[in-house]
């Protein structure tokens, strides 16, 4: 597995990697507004992920998940973790 220094450089390599899409958790599904594409949780496969910081910056701390819909669409999603999520 990969390590990421940021988050900036963790989706900037997925994007290169084909994981194009930016998906967003609405609340039952997630939803990619470029596409107008819902994915219902049993209709994407988690393919990667990776938790970057425990840094100095919190805008450098979540989790970045690297998702495939059945289809073939790829893309991201971003999540905080610690106290603030």
């Amino acid at each position: 597995m990969k390590k990421y220094d940021s988050l900036i450089d963790a989706l900037d390599d997925l994007k290169s990697r084909g994981f194009s899409a930016d998906l967003e958790p609405p609340s039952n599904c997630l939803y990619c507004s470029n596409l107008d594409l819902r994915l219902n949780e049993e209709e994407f496969k988690v393919d990667e992920v990776y938790r970057i910081g425990e840094g100095a910056s919190p805008a450098d701390n979540g989790v970045v998940y690297a998702l495939t819909s059945p289809t073939g669409v790829k893309g991201t999603i971003i999540d905080g973790f610690g106290i603030s999520s």
